[in-house]
């Protein structure tokens, strides 16, 4: 039985000296798989490098110096999957798949395949990769985005980049990738399951079935067994084969031939038809899930065996008994002379530098800029009549996506709808469906999909409809958009704008699902950035910033629409228009971080954002009323908050009041208070007003766990103590 890594070299050994090899391994000649025996051998190499590696990184982690051996044994048939596909190819990879990239290393020359991947191993800084961030598979060179543990949340973006190789074509323009490209993605049997897997296969015959291009390959590494739980036999492509618009093919991953056949076949048809495949490659999960993972604890002494006389490498090494008329000693030497390489390159590899501190680790958060691509086209003048939110947001986009020709817009019945409040109106009909897409109902699907295109140079902007739609699908910003600057050293980046309608007040529609005043998941993500406008002019102002943000210094950005305020035209009565604005134009920029405030008072300072600028504005009329001097400060930007310039704001005033229609529990109140006394503004001149920690009701009862002006107005009277005040001075 198998109790560590160097058993299964010692099992390979054995075997192979004894001969006890796999009697017949494929029903496939040379020719047949499209190899040469010099391939083969080559393939046979790319194996057991993966495998000397998976045993060294044990042997390190025993000495401290590797730190993460969740390894490839039993997988390494998907080298022969590389050696299908152009290197230009992007391939989004599983974990267990450094055969493949090991092969790939091997059609482009001057590649240190051997030496980076120690580097990873180590977490030395030197790593070419992520620089000491993750032990991760993947180069900027080999065209392999680097992919950590995840569990399926590589997919939906796959299905995206696929999808941009069709755009591109339409705009008749190429982004990073030629646009002949077929997409690899690979994962395991375990993962199929997740939701995120079935979205993304869902998408992809969906938009296979409608006709849409979608060059695409699903690898799915089947060694049935997902740490301790079997994958039922037959599972996968029983359910596989239902899908109209994937098409099905299945391999035999210890057979090298096989796979090799099968998945050229995979890439023709990907190619020439510009449609998704499964490529179900079954193998075997040898060494256990981990370096922690004890697999005799749950699976028996004849299970493990069973599993071991499977290893793909006795497969290979007949294979190349067969056809290249190696013995067992010239295979053996082979397999010793790789080992001997790992230990040599490894010894140098741990004496490279690690990280050493928070600076040099968060260095990759933000992505590095680069030029604009904006073009120089002439736009018309803008209206001077007063507008609403919605509808300068809409001729805002109009004017962007003229002057971006690689933006493109997704979301639910954003194009022939032009969205559920009118926002996104009569964009499809201007420029096309295939640059403002109406996606299926999947918001896992509509963030992955503007990940992925924006791996390939497009600018996305997409759509979630209602801030509480957000929450199932949030990962895709947590673990995939903002964690690509920082896995891959600046190196790849997904710069995207995600539109969400959110926050409390909407009138007669809502309840909770549509009526969401939480945003604490977004302002802990670190690098996000989240901006929230006030009115229309300010929504001009900070959409076109975000969008400047995007191209320019490829960040990922959250743009929260107040949905209260889409169509709101008054402020203090019925036809006043107080809350509607000229358009500023398409040169106006509200620069990141920086704060907006109304009023020069130096009485009372309220700190808002969003729908309580507006009912901050109510309220100051009500206290100005009474002779106090109010300035309504508007963060605008919800994170990285520049708190000094916030604090030289409110400073000139005697008290501050900050009014936050999130909840009380984690929110951005609780931050700007904190930095506000770091400031050197007293806490006995501070207060704060926020939502109550409650989820919205429906009906007249949706606003009564808000602020309100009359709260608001009680809260700085309160503060300030006004009234009294005031009484002193009459007296």
């Amino acid at each position: 039985m198998t109790t560590s890594g160097t058993s299964i070299d010692d099992i390979f050994r054995r075997s192979l000296i004894k001969g006890e090899l796999p009697e017949r391994v494929s029903p496939l000649t040379l020719a047949e798989a499209g190899l040469s025996q010099y391939e083969l051998i080559e393939l046979f190499e790319s194996q057991a490098l993966s495998r000397q590696l998976d045993l060294h990184a044990r042997r390190l982690q025993a000495m401290g110096e590797a730190f993460y051996t969740i390894g490839s044994a039993g997988h390494e048939g998907n080298a022969a999957i590389a050696k299908a596909f152009a290197v230009t190819d992007p391939a989004f990879l599983h974990y267990r798949d450094a055969a493949f990239l090991i092969q790939r290393s091997k059609q482009l020359p001057g590649q240190t395949i051997c030496y980076d991947m120690l580097l990873s191993f180590a977490a030395s800084s030197d790593d070419p990769i992520s620089g000491g961030r993750h032990k991760v598979l993947g180069s900027k060179a080999l065209n392999i985005p680097p992919q950590t543990s995840t569990i399926a949340s590589h997919l939906p973006k796959a299905v995206g980049a696929a999808h941009s190789l069709g755009i591109w074509r339409k705009l008749a323009d190429q982004g990073d990738w030629p646009n002949d490209s077929a997409v690899l993605c690979s994962f395991g049997d375990a993962s199929f399951n997740h939701s995120t897997a079935q979205g993304a296969l869902n998408t992809a015959a969906w938009t296979a079935f409608q006709g849409v291009p979608l060059p695409l390959v699903f690898i799915c590494e089947d060694n049935g067994i997902g740490i301790s739980t079997p994958t039922p036999s037959g599972w996968i492509e029983s359910i596989v084969q239902r899908w109209p618009g994937l098409h099905y093919l299945s391999c035999n991953g210890l057979d090298l031939l096989d796979t090799h056949a099968t998945a050229l076949k995979a890439a023709r048809f990907a190619r020439k038809h510009r449609q998704p495949v499964f490529l179900h490659m079954h193998c075997v999960r040898l060494m256990g899930h981990a370096g922690s993972d004890a697999q005799q604890s749950y699976l028996s002494k004849e299970q493990i065996s069973a599993m071991e006389r499977l290893d793909p490498l006795l497969h290979t090494a007949r294979l190349l008994q067969q056809h290249c008329e190696m013995d067992a000693a010239q295979i053996l030497s082979l397999y010793d002379a790789i080992g001997e390489q790992v230990e040599a390159v490894a010894r140098e590899a741990i004496k490279r530098p690690r990280l050493q501190t928070a600076d040099e680790v968060m260095a990759s958060i933000i992505p590095p800029k680069r030029a604009s691509r904006a073009t120089a086209t002439e736009l018309p003048a803008p209206n001077d009549q007063p507008q609403t939110l919605a509808r300068l947001l809409n001729i805002s986009l109009h004017r962007l996506m003229t002057r971006y020709p690689q933006m493109v817009m997704a979301g639910e019945d954003i194009g022939r709808k032009g969205g559920v409040y009118g926002v996104t109106q009569k964009l499809q009909s201007q420029y096309g469906r295939h640059r403002v897409i109406d996606t299926l109902l999947d918001e896992q699907s509509i963030l992955g999909l503007a990940i992925g295109m924006a791996h390939n140079a497009l600018l996305p902007v997409v759509e979630i409809q209602f801030l509480a739609y957000l929450h199932n699908a949030e990962d895709q910003l947590r673990g995939e958009a903002s964690t690509l600057s920082f896995f891959s050293n600046g190196q790849y980046t997904n710069p995207m704008i995600v539109r969400i309608a959110g926050l409390g007040y909407q009138k007669g529609f809502g309840g909770h699902f549509h009526n969401d005043n939480a945003l604490a998941v977004l302002r802990d993500i670190p690098g996000l950035v989240v901006a929230c406008p006030s009115d229309a002019r300010e929504a001009v102002g900070l959409l076109q910033e975000c969008v400047r943000l995007a191209d320019e210094e490829q960040r990922v950005i959250v743009f929260v629409e107040p949905i209260a305020r889409y169509h709101c035209r008054d402020l203090l009565q019925e036809g006043d228009n107080g809350w509607c604005f000229a358009d500023p134009g398409p040169d106006y920029l509200i620069p990141y971080r920086q704060p907006g405030y109304r009023g020069d008072g130096t009485d009372l300072a309220i700190i808002t954002y969003g729908n309580g600028v507006y009912l901050s504005a109510q309220a100051a009329t009500d206290l100005e009323a009474l002779g106090m001097r109010i300035r309504i400060i508007d963060l605008r930007w919800l994170t990285e908050l520049d708190h000094a310039a916030i604090a030289a704001l409110a400073k000139p005033c005697r008290h501050t009041l900050i009014v936050d229609e999130c909840r009380r529990s984690g929110s951005i109140s609780e931050e700007v208070f904190t930095a506000l006394v770091e400031q050197g503004i007293t806490a006995d001149s501070l207060a704060r007003i926020t939502a109550t920690d409650s989820f919205i009701p429906l009906g007249k009862a949706a606003t009564c766990t808000l602020p309100s002006r009359e709260s608001i107005t009680q809260a700085a009277l309160d503060l300030t103590q006004w009234q009294q005040q005031t009484r002193v001075k009459q007296g």
